[in-house]
């Protein structure tokens, strides 16, 4: 019998979390995060959120002024798995779940005018469980993309696509079953290598012959709204991880507080992951020659021996931020003709 290691406890907790937060009124959800997460929850989104501690502040500062403007509000989860933390040697698991929570753009957010239509905002999780409550929350979420759907596009013509982004190609995102140990360590490995060669940007390779030795050449890569989705490994070299090199330098190393993986399914987030100078311009801007933050999330799906499927959540509003631009304030800012 193949060896499993089961994290169905922390995997349940985190879904009834969920459904929970889908069913509470806005007036409902302190109660709710006090049922499911510890009073001193060290919570951490994306820009202009930032850190927040204690699980009543999230309530308060996140979730009931989303829930107020993001009516009738659903979490469709497209990837759901757990694991152990492979950064850190005691016990420190984490749940990760990533999808869209939808609803009608009822209400102002952050000043994004609301649209009175169904609404899509990308997100994805990492819960860290200990006992049965959640004690830690990394949130990313897609803000500019949610712009996007309300006619209010922060960025110039991005390099890739724009997409509603789909969950895994072959439907099986959601581990709801205890996996095979092996399968979530192969995934972890080619994870590793393809950090070890990414981090390297010189290393005698053209970059699509890099890119060839983690990754499938029908590779999806999803990223974030200001960069967009892409196709293959000729158009992710040509469309985002080429201009991306160009654009930077002096890119420090990669910084993750959490990288594990479950069965085909792993993923890792930094706070940041890494610093970069943008020396070469970057999303249509000039070049500032002051480093910046960069906040990410990646969600991978292996496919044999290679990554198959990547989703990416980079914090661009607090990228920016830091470079002296308020994306937020300056496109809300402007009058409705």
């Amino acid at each position: 019998m193949a060896n499993t290691v089961t994290f169905q406890t922390e995997k349940k907790l985190v879904s009834a979390f969920h459904t929970a937060l889908d069913s509470a009124t806005e007036q409902e959800i302190p109660k709710v995060m006090s049922q499911y997460c510890a009073p001193e929850l060290k919570w951490r989104g994306f820009h202009p959120f930032n850190e927040i501690n204690g699980a009543e502040q999230v309530a308060r500062q996140f979730w009931q002024p989303l829930k107020s403007s993001l009516t009738r509000q659903q979490n469709r989860v497209d990837i759901l798995f757990a694991g152990q933390n492979s950064l850190r040697d005691e016990a420190d698991v984490w749940v990760v779940s990533m999808g869209h929570l939808m609803g009608l753009f009822d209400r102002p957010w952050l000043g994004i005018r609301p649209t009175g239509k169904l609404a899509f905002l990308r997100y994805c999780a990492f819960y860290k469980v200990a006992g049965d409550r959640i004690v830690e929350t990394a949130m990313y979420f897609d803000i500019p993309h949610l712009m996007v759907q309300a006619g209010q596009n922060p960025f110039p013509p991005q390099t890739a696509a724009h997409l509603v982004q789909p969950g895994p190609r072959p439907h099986d995102g959601l581990l709801l079953n205890a996996q095979p140990a092996e399968e979530g360590e192969k995934t972890l490995a080619i994870i590793n290598a393809m950090i070890s060669d990414l981090g390297q940007w010189d290393n005698g390779l053209s970059l699509e012959d890099e890119l060839t030795q983690t990754w499938h050449q029908d590779m999806i890569w999803w990223g974030p709204e200001g960069i967009g989705a892409t196709y293959t490994i000729e158009r992710y070299a040509k469309q985002h991880s080429g201009p991306f090199r160009a654009a930077f330098s002096d890119r420090s190393k990669t910084n993750h507080v959490c990288r594990m993986a479950e069965g085909h399914y792993g993923g890792f987030f930094g706070w940041p992951n890494f610093t970069a100078t943008p020396s070469g311009g970057f999303m249509g801007m000039p070049a500032t020659g002051k480093p910046g933050e960069f906040r990410v999330i990646d969600i991978y799906r292996r496919a044999g021996d290679k990554l198959a499927e990547n989703w990416v959540f980079i914090d661009l509003l607090h990228f920016w931020n830091g470079q002296g631009v308020d994306i937020l304030a300056r496109t809300t800012e402007i009058e409705t003709p």
